[in-house]
């Protein structure tokens, strides 16, 4: 990592929800926990706990130079709201697929 820089991926215990327009879209008890410098938290959920119909792929495309390049995908009327790295940094491997929303909540 850079200078001062640091991320972490650890294996979380919380249960997080995703909602958009009233309708579950994601909901897991195994997300991943990234924290990143002068980043929020951000949970990366398995692709098995996303409803992953209701997803579109886009074609935006971003690079972070600690992660690698994401991929993106919208939900109906939200563009790049969803993202992934199918080939991420190694130090970040763990992240691998595993879907990543702008808007999750974490629920008891």
């Amino acid at each position: 990592m850079g200078k001062g820089h640091t991320i972490t991926v650890e294996q979380g215990t919380q249960r997080v929800r995703v909602v958009h327009d009233g309708q579950v879209v994601a909901e897991s008890e195994r997300p991943l926990v990234l924290r990143e410098t002068g980043c929020p938290v951000r949970y990366y959920l398995p692709p098995q706990d996303v409803r992953t119909e209701l997803l579109t792929p886009s074609e935006t495309h971003t690079y972070c130079p600690f992660k690698g390049t994401a991929s993106y995908w919208s939900l109906p009327g939200k563009e790049d709201t969803v993202w992934a790295y199918p080939d991420p940094k190694p130090e970040v491997s763990g992240i691998r697929d595993h879907l990543c929303f702008y808007e999750t909540e974490e629920v008891s």
